[in-house]
């Protein structure tokens, strides 16, 4: 069966950086649409990012454009997001998903499978 399992997450000072990994097994990562979403304490999931299968197309939140970066390595199997310019309100658990296309999507009922989620806390 398909895993996703998330590292790299923490506790980091406004700011600072964080990457995020997510690797991936049970199913071709090449063809798979990958992508980012968050939970914050006493909110609901947001979208994040994503990242097609080319590595191409990567749509990112209007709150993390410009800060954050989704990339994928095919040859690890692994996606990553290179967060920086943290804020305290990106304190959240942060998921990785994978769908069963090769295109990205914003939308989180498009994926098909989850991780179980890193925290990330940023102080302020």
């Amino acid at each position: 069966q398909v895993q996703l399992v998330e590292s790299g997450g923490g506790l980091v000072q406004a700011g600072g950086s964080l990457r995020l990994s997510c690797a991936m097994s049970g199913r071709t990562f090449s063809s798979t649409g990958m992508g980012w979403f968050r939970q914050a304490p006493g909110k609901d999931s947001e979208f994040v990012a994503s990242i097609d299968w080319s590595g191409h197309s990567t749509p990112y939140a209007d709150s993390v454009k410009g800060r954050f970066t989704i990339s994928r390595d095919n040859t690890k199997n692994t996606i990553y997001l290179q967060m920086n310019s943290l804020k305290p309100e990106d304190t959240a658990v942060y998921y990785c998903a994978a769908r069963r296309r090769s295109a990205d999507s914003v939308e989180s009922q498009e994926y098909d499978y989850w991780g179980q989620g890193t925290r990330v806390t940023v102080s302020s």
